[in-house]
C-alpha cells in the first residue's frame, strides 16, 4: 500500500529526521542499554522511536507502541521486549535532560571540541573540523551553521533564461521572489510539480547557490579581443546549472558545451536542454546547446577552445547535508584523496582550453580547504604566469562581499548550500600542456 497524504509526509519526515539525527539518537538509546551487540534493524527501530519521542513530539506511548510492532513485522519477535524496554527508559528523560546527560547542553562552551559539537549536532567529527576550519575568523558561527544543516531546506525554484521570466514565474500566488539570485523563486505552497512551469520544463529546482554560480561566470567581463561565442560546463551532469548557462548562452549569441563522462546520464542532460533547442529553431539560430559524453579531462569536444569555462567538480558534496543528510555518514576523510586529485586535473585542464582573456569559474558544493582553497592555490602554482584570481565577489552584488577573491556561501548566512566558487581569468603564456 502506498502512503498518502498526511502518513507520507509522516514517513518522509521521519525518514529524513533519522538520517539527519542518526549521530546524536543513537548516543542516547545507547546510553539505554548495556549490550554491545545489538541487531540492524532493531538499532534502526530505536532510532526512530527515540527520534519520534524525542524530537516529532510523538506521543511515547504511541512511539514505543508502533517500534514495538515495526521490529515484530520486522521479523524479530524476540527483541520486542528489548525495545520496549530500552525506549521507555528513553522516555524518562526530553531531549534538555538527554543533553546533560551526554555533556552537549551549552553547545557555546564546546567549541575547541568537536567531539562534543559533532555529537549535538550530529555530524561526524571530520567535517565539523573542516566547518571550522573554512569559518577562519568567523568560527563562532559553527554552532548556527551545525544547527542550519540539520533545517530541511523548503524548495527554491529558478526561472531558466529564455524559457520564462522571473517575474512570469512569481506572478503565481504560490511562489515568492527569491532572497538572492534574480532568477530565484520560493515555493510557499504545494509542490514543484503543482506548476505547470515545473512540468513543462520552464522552471526547475534549484538552490540558490547554483544559480548564483551560473550567474557569476556569465558576468564576468571577457578581454574585447575574444569572442565570447563559446562556453563550456566540463561536469554538466544532471544539467542543473548547464540549464541555466544554456540560457543566458543563447541571450548573448553563445553555444553552450556540456560534458557529461556516463552515457546514462548525458541523456537526461539531452533531455535537460531541450527545450533551449527548441528555442533556437524557433529564433533561426543555428548553435543549440550540445552535449558531449566523455571525461573532460581527456578533452572529448576535440581541439575547440572556450571564452568561458565552468568546472563545477565532482567533490564530497558537504556542503549539502541540508538536502542530502545522508552524506554526512556515507563520505569518509578517505575519500578526499580521489576527490582532490580530479578537481586538480578538471581546473588545469579547464585552464589550458580556455582562450587568453577568457575566464575560468571552478565551484564546489564543499567548503572543505582541501577541495576549495588549496586546489585553487594548486592551479596558481601549477600555471604560474598563465592565470590570475579575480575577485569572484563582485560578481556577486547580491552577497555584498565584493572585494572577495573567492566566495563561501553559506545555508545559516545565505540560505543556500555551502557553495564555494573562484574565478580565473587566464592571461596567456605557454598552455600547451
Amino acid at each position: 500500500m502506498r502512503l498518502q497524504g498526511r502518513d507520507a509526509a509522516f514517513a518522509l519526515n521521519l525518514a529524513y529526521g533519522v538520517l539527519r539525527w542518526r549521530g546524536l539518537v543513537n548516543a542516547i538509546w545507547m546510553q539505554c542499554t548495556e549490550r554491545s551487540h545489538i541487531d540492524g534493524d532493531v538499532q534502526r527501530v530505536l532510532a526512530m522511536g527515540t527520534h519520534q519521542m524525542l524530537q516529532m513530539q510523538v506521543p511515547a506511548h504511541a512511539a514505543i507502541g508502533t517500534s514495538v510492532d515495526l521490529i515484530r513485522a520486522a521479523g524479530s519477535p524476540g527483541a520486542a521486549g528489548f525495545v520496549n524496554a530500552v525506549l521507555r527508559a528513553v522516555q524518562a528523560k526530553d531531549l534538555d535532560g538527554w543533553f546533560e546527560v551526554l555533556g552537549v547542553q551549552h553547545p557555546t562552551d564546546l567549541m575547541d571540541d568537536f567531539d562534543k559539537l559533532a555529537l549535538r549536532w550530529s555530524h561526524p567529527a571530520w567535517i565539523v573540523e573542516a566547518f571550522a576550519a573554512s569559518l577562519g575568523l568567523q568560527v563562532g558561527e559553527l554552532p548556527a551553521l551545525l544547527a542550519a544543516d540539520n533545517e530541511p531546506p523548503r524548495p527554491v525554484l529558478v526561472a531558466l533564461p529564455g524559457l520564462i521570466t522571473p517575474a512570469e514565474l512569481t506572478a503565481d500566488a504560490r511562489v515568492t521572489a527569491g532572497r538572492l539570485s534574480p532568477l530565484a523563486a520560493q515555493l510557499v505552497q504545494g509542490r514543484p510539480d503543482d506548476l505547470a512551469a515545473v512540468r513543462d520544463g520552464r522552471v526547475a529546482v534549484q538552490d540558490e547557490g547554483s544559480q548564483l554560480a551560473a550567474l557569476a561566470l556569465s558576468r564576468v567581463a571577457i578581454d574585447h579581443n575574444v569572442d565570447d561565442d563559446s562556453w563550456l560546463d566540463m561536469c554538466a551532469g544532471p544539467g542543473g546549472k548547464a540549464a541555466v548557462l544554456a540560457g543566458l548562452a543563447l541571450a548573448g549569441s553563445a553555444r553552450l558545451t556540456a560534458v557529461e563522462p556516463h552515457p546514462s546520464r548525458a541523456r537526461l542532460l539531452d533531455d535537460r536542454l531541450a527545450p533551449f533547442s527548441r528555442v533556437d529553431k524557433a529564433s533561426g539560430a543555428s548553435d543549440p546547446p550540445q552535449v558531449v559524453v566523455g571525461d573532460a579531462r581527456r578533452r572529448p569536444w576535440g581541439n575547440r577552445t572556450f571564452s568561458r569555462v565552468l568546472v563545477d567538480a565532482p567533490c564530497s558534496g558537504i556542503g549539502a547535508l541540508r538536502r542530502r543528510p545522508e552524506s554526512r555518514w556515507r563520505r569518509t576523510p578517505s575519500d578526499l584523496h580521489a576527490l582532490v586529485v580530479l578537481q586538480r586535473e578538471l581546473l588545469l585542464t579547464a585552464i589550458d582550453v580556455t582562450k587568453p582573456g577568457g575566464v575560468v569559474l571552478y565551484v564546489t558544493c564543499s567548503p572543505h580547504p582541501a577541495e576549495t582553497v588549496e586546489v585553487i592555490a594548486h592551479a596558481l602554482h601549477a600555471r604560474d604566469g598563465q592565470v590570475a584570481p579575480l575577485a569572484t565577489g563582485s560578481l556577486l552584488p547580491e552577497i555584498g562581499e565584493l572585494d572577495a577573491m573567492t566566495v563561501q556561501l553559506w545555508p545559516h548566512r545565505h540560505g543556500t548550500d555551502a557553495m564555494f566558487m573562484a574565478a580565473l581569468r587566464v592571461t596567456g603564456g605557454d598552455l600547451a600542456h
